[in-house]
């Protein structure tokens, strides 16, 4: 089996918990990236920003980005898998929880993210269309 450190992609930047989330928007920007990990000042993982939630939960909300830090994004428990992962118990995470990318940790510290494209180029195209319909399936309605 594949282990997420196989999988992975190096080189995930954590963004200061106390950066703001227009910080965050230029890092994402200039790294090509649409979302950043968010880190202490003891380099733990705090959670996770996306382009998605600086949009939605900031901005669209009347948020100032300029103002608003990246911790105030970070509600929760973060959600990660181990280096060590193999990609059953990755997919098992990320359909559970429903997220399309997530981090990649050993030793308590990140060393890289896992994403759609990442599961794309690891995956057999059966697990691959399995956690595309996972994640992108509609919430059950309420009769």
């Amino acid at each position: 089996m594949t282990t997420a450190k196989q999988i992975m992609h190096l080189g995930a930047q954590c963004v200061p918990e106390n950066e703001t989330l227009a910080r965050a928007a230029q890092l994402m920007r200039d790294m090509g990236v649409g979302s950043l990990p968010i880190c202490g000042s003891d380099d733990k993982l705090r959670g996770i920003i996306t382009d998605r939630d600086i949009v939605i939960k900031c901005i669209a909300s009347g948020g100032d980005p300029n103002t608003m830090t990246c911790i105030e994004m970070a509600k929760g428990t973060p959600i990660w898998v181990d280096a060590k992962a193999d990609e059953d118990e990755i997919l098992k995470t990320m359909e559970q929880h429903k997220i399309r990318r997530v981090p990649v940790i050993e030793d308590h510290q990140i060393i890289g993210m896992i994403s759609e494209a990442d599961l794309a180029q690891h995956l057999s195209n059966e697990k691959l269309a399995h956690f595309v319909a996972t994640i992108t399936a509609a919430p059950p309605t309420r009769g």
